[in-house]
């Protein structure tokens, strides 16, 4: 059981006893209650130490977890609330905590046909009621980025159910290319969010590379139990440790990308790198600054530096820095041209 698990059960049972005004209650008792409810919990015997009753204690008593508790003692000897009818479980919200639990809320909600969320979906309605009951007519002071009208949402959980159950798939599936959609099978053996849309992540039999298919292009999801799942040993976090994205081309190795940015954009990349294999190699007196990335080249990374405009150049590797300057040239020339409209 974590440490904070059995931390928690030691303050309720703290709590419980210093609630129990007709009994006295030494620091012996306490310890013998906390280790009885541990074992309770966890089955197995769990002598609580002096030592850490003691540190309990204390800190119930600071601000640090909330609690204030009015712990005196007694006659040097017995431990009990000053204020009659006091209980850590009774403390009223702060307005930091009201703000914390309404974002909280908020975004939780966002996967509410999820079953991963299922288990908390009673406590949610509860936080909900105790929040409402706490305040009201308070706008939100956090906006998290969503996409309402985002459409294949709703496969996201049949989907999950489908990879930990390892079912293997019978998609129709019309990519942005297709004119018509294409039915097929797939082993499915990821979920991915990018920019605000899902990626299902797996191969279409065993000879196939590994691909992802947009679940807002995806337009009907059945299931072919007489095809074996394919057992591979997928680490999405491997896969995709050297993209930006979800597209990985197959054909292409990590190279060492150097980027030039200007001193107004230095910051920005600085304190959000473009990735996680970022390293500063330059930082130059007007501002700006040289970084290296190590990366496979993609869709997704083009369409992130060319987000930059002129506040950032391609210095190495040349293929890359002759695609970033004949994109540009085309932009060039759509501007140069007399537009109607």
């Amino acid at each position: 059981m974590a440490q904070n698990k059995n931390a928690l059960i030691r303050y309720k049972t703290i709590d419980k006893c210093l609630q129990n005004n007709y009994r006295q209650w030494t620091l012996e008792d306490l310890i013998e209650a906390c280790s009885d409810a541990l074992f309770e919990y966890e089955g197995k015997e769990n002598k609580v130490s002096k030592r850490t009753i003691q540190l309990d204690i204390q800190l119930m008593r600071s601000e640090k977890l909330g609690y204030n508790a009015p712990i005196e003692v007694y006659d040097k000897k017995y431990y009990q609330y000053a204020e009659e009818g006091f209980s850590i479980t009774d403390i009223p919200l702060t307005e930091t905590d009201m703000n914390v639990l309404t974002e909280t809320v908020s975004m939780l909600k966002q996967f509410k046909d999820f079953s991963l969320f299922n288990d908390v979906a009673d406590i949610l309605q509860r936080l909900e009621d105790k929040i409402y009951a706490e305040k009201s007519n308070n706008k939100p002071v956090i906006h998290l980025d969503k996409n309402e009208s985002l459409k294949g949402l709703h496969f996201l959980d049949e989907l999950y159910q489908a990879i930990i159950k390892k079912v293997v798939l019978k998609l129709e599936y019309q990519s942005f290319k297709a004119r018509e959609s294409n039915t097929f099978i797939f082993h499915p053996f990821a979920l991915k969010e990018f920019n605000n849309r899902w990626f299902l992540i797996g191969k279409r039999n065993s000879t196939n590379p590994i691909v992802n298919l947009a679940l807002d292009r995806i337009i009907a999801i059945d299931y072919e139990f007489n095809q074996t799942y394919l057992e591979e040993d997928f680490d999405v976090d491997e896969f995709y440790k050297y993209v930006v994205g979800v597209t990985v081309n197959k054909g292409l190795q990590p190279r060492i990308i150097q980027l030039w940015l200007d001193k107004t954009n230095a910051p920005y990349a600085i304190t959000k790198p473009l990735h996680s294999t970022q390293r500063i190699l330059q930082q130059n007196e007007d501002g700006s600054i040289i970084i290296s990335l190590y990366l496979k080249e993609n869709f997704e990374f083009e369409r992130l530096l060319l987000g930059f405009g002129a506040g950032l150049e391609v210095l190495k590797p040349e293929r890359l820095r002759n695609r970033m300057k004949t994109i540009l040239e085309q932009s060039v020339h759509l501007y140069q041209k007399d537009t109607i409209i």
